[in-house]
């Protein structure tokens, strides 16, 4: 699965913005998809995670009741939407896709299998 992040930009204190992952490659339903973000000076954080059908999604407490996380199996595409963006969500935010069916899903690195490039989300104060 090639995974491509879009949507990021400079916003300020309050205002939203969402992200787009778009999938190619490999049956994209077939995978769970995350989101990560890694600040300048600190490791890769998790974000949220969806389930491959989309009913199911995970998030970490740091967004949670901020950030929804959806997907589109048609269009090959998992949205982040941000509300009440704080500059600490300042980041590079990444797509991540993994197999597994467990749930709560893994929150590490390790339990994903692609990686997008990466968008960056600047929030100003």
């Amino acid at each position: 699965v090639q995974l491509q992040a879009s949507g990021g930009g400079l916003v300020q204190a309050g205002d939203s913005l969402r992200l787009s992952c778009a999938a190619s490659g490999r049956t994209f339903s077939n995978y769970r998809t995350a989101w990560f973000r890694q600040a300048p000076g600190k490791g890769r954080e998790f974000v949220g995670t969806i389930s491959r059908s989309g009913v199911m999604v995970y998030y970490a407490d740091s967004v949670k009741g901020r950030f929804t996380i959806s997907r589109d199996n048609a269009k090959n595409t998992v949205y982040l939407q941000m509300n009440s963006l704080k500059p600490e969500d300042t980041a590079v935010y990444y797509c991540a896709a993994g197999g597994g069916s467990t749930w709560p899903p893994p929150t590490g690195l390790s339990g994903y299998f692609y990686w997008g490039q990466g968008t960056q989300v600047t929030v100003s104060s």
